[in-house]
């Protein structure tokens, strides 16, 4: 569950919030939520996602329900401090997508002032910590784990299993390459497979 921030005002700071889950658990919708609300209450609010995930758009964030709201797309981490640093708050999507430097790039803008919100991935296709989501998620003051419903199982989803036959660690896909599974799918499908 997410907790709004109190705020001291005498020594007020920014905060990171990460939002992370399996493929089709509605970080995107999450984060759309929130950016939404900020707008709502007058905040200046800027959203970015990498120039690469151009899956539904290539300039808004669009959720698996096509909820969506507009972005500016990035190359690399560097573009949100110089373009984010004006801004209440910082949406972040597709987090696991940026270089490494996005971790600097979201505490610099949390210890300037500034809300930051960042969806991404936290595992890989093949179960492993992704990019610099675990980084993130250990600098973050609140952190929300979303899930998926397995399919098989009807249990949380909390794993993203390829159904593709592609072994590149960034395939940018779908419900056509990707599903949510539960441990016990995962255990079976991908890992007693390898």
């Amino acid at each position: 569950m997410f907790l709004e921030n109190t705020i001291n005002h005498a020594k007020q700071s920014g905060w990171m919030e990460v939002i992370c889950g399996s493929m089709f658990s509605g970080k995107t919708e999450e984060l759309i939520r929130r950016l939404r609300r900020a707008e709502m209450a007058g905040q200046k609010v800027e959203i970015f996602k990498p120039k690469i995930d151009t899956r539904y758009d290539e300039e808004e964030v669009v959720s698996h329900n096509h909820n969506k709201i507009r972005s500016t797309p990035v190359e690399s981490s560097n573009e949100i401090l110089l373009l984010g640093s004006t801004c209440d708050v910082v949406g972040i999507d597709e987090a696991q997508f940026f270089d490494d430097g996005i971790v600097e790039v979201a505490n610099q803008l949390a210890n300037n002032g500034i809300r930051v919100v960042i969806a991404g991935l936290d595992m890989d296709f093949l179960g492993r910590p992704f990019g610099p989501m675990p980084f993130l998620m250990a600098t973050a003051e609140y952190v929300t784990k979303v899930h998926a419903i397995c399919k098989t199982t009807g249990n949380l989803a909390n794993y993203s299993m390829r159904t593709s036959s592609s072994k590149d660690l960034v395939q940018l896909g779908e419900t056509d390459s990707y599903e949510a599974v539960s441990r016990r799918i995962f255990i079976d499908e991908v890992l007693n497979k390898k």
